[in-house]
């Protein structure tokens, strides 16, 4: 394999383990500082969003900081990446983030692999998550000719807010959605609803594309 080929490899492996590090990280510590669930909530999103500004600024020259199977299938689908680089960007991000949950348990003193027993379910949750995948997917599209850190500040900025405004706190990520079962932290998802959130996050691929292809392209 050609050293091009593993540095984006690697690129996308080690954002998403970062990204999921930080997500589960900071919500330990969160509930460990405080009892009260609207500051952890806060400090969750806060974190969540600088580490994206800094993944997102200094990774995407490398891999394209897709961290993401959503964002990486609807690239596909628009014919913007290969399948089979893309494929290969799905596995890694899904390795990468149980990779950085087991991490985050383990620096937290925590059993490595957990699983999680908070309940996400919901029509709301469900309709909620498709939006949030949605907006996420359409701001990357619409703005995919900005700079590193434009891209960095513009997905950051959103995810802070979509935490917030969404009643699925917006995983908006199937390797988010995966990775997150293996804590029974704040961050935490019963693997029962997994699936249901990454298939309200493949109609958003969906969505996407076809409101890109219509209004924006």
């Amino acid at each position: 394999m050609k050293s091009k080929n593993l540095k984006i490899y690697y690129g996308e492996f080690f954002g998403t383990f970062v990204l999921l590090f930080t997500i589960v990280g900071s919500g330990i510590m969160g509930q460990k500082l405080s009892d009260n669930e609207a500051i952890t909530l806060l400090a969750n999103a806060i974190s969540i969003g600088l580490i994206l500004f800094v993944l997102i600024s200094s990774l995407r020259n490398i891999s394209g900081a897709h961290f993401n199977p959503s964002v990486t299938l609807t690239l596909i689908l628009l014919k913007k990446i290969k399948p089979h680089t893309g494929i290969t960007f799905i596995i890694l991000q899904i390795i990468g983030a149980c990779c950085g949950v087991i991490f985050a348990n383990i620096i937290f003193d925590l059993e490595p692999i957990q699983m999680a027993n908070k309940i996400r379910s919901g029509t709301n949750i469900f309709i909620s998550e498709i939006f949030a995948t949605f907006g996420l997917l359409l701001i990357i599209l619409i703005n995919s000719k900005k700079n590193d850190m434009a891209m960095g500040s513009i997905v950051g900025a959103y995810i802070t807010s979509a935490i917030w405004f969404t009643s699925s706190t917006s995983f908006a990520n199937p390797s988010v959605s995966i990775a997150r079962v293996l804590s029974d932290t704040f961050t935490g998802i019963n693997i029962i609803n997994v699936p249901m959130f990454i298939f309200a996050q493949l109609i958003a691929v969906g969505i996407a594309i076809v409101v890109f292809n219509k209004f924006f392209r």
